[in-house]
């Protein structure tokens, strides 16, 4: 029988936060896979990272964090951290601590920063564009 008569695709929407973290993991193991990396996940977030991804020449190593959308944290500064998400069925990709040199001071002097270390956006503001790495265009 053929696969596709098998299972449905799914959608999203409809999964739990376990299974969303999942999906994000392989869809951005596979962008990246496009560039030579070979990812691996990791049990717990070593060094802030959910999973490590290699170069096949093998001199590179990414510690990367998956999250829902754009997200500046104080957890991840000074750690080499790389952030991907998915918006709008694009993978993308950013090394944390350039976005947090280009924060806002109205970011910066927020609640949500000052109180939580944290803050995310719905939508990624365009002024990030210049940081941000499309993997799947």
């Amino acid at each position: 029988m053929k696969f596709k008569k098998l299972y449905d695709i799914i959608h999203y929407k409809d999964l739990n936060s376990k299974q969303k973290e999942n999906y994000n993991f392989h869809k951005v193991a596979s962008a990246l896979a496009n560039y030579g990396f070979n990812s691996m996940r990791l049990n717990d977030d070593w060094q802030g990272a959910d999973f490590i991804a290699v170069h096949i020449g093998g001199d590179d190593m990414l510690k990367v964090q998956l999250k829902g959308r754009f997200t500046l944290a104080k957890k991840y500064l000074d750690k080499n951290i790389y952030i991907a998400f998915i918006e709008n069925d694009n993978v993308k990709i950013y090394l944390h601590d350039d976005a947090i040199n280009m924060m806002p001071d109205n970011i910066e002097n927020s609640k949500s920063w000052i109180e939580n270390g944290l803050y995310t956006f719905k939508k990624t503001p365009v002024k990030y564009d210049e940081i941000i790495s499309v993997l799947n265009s």
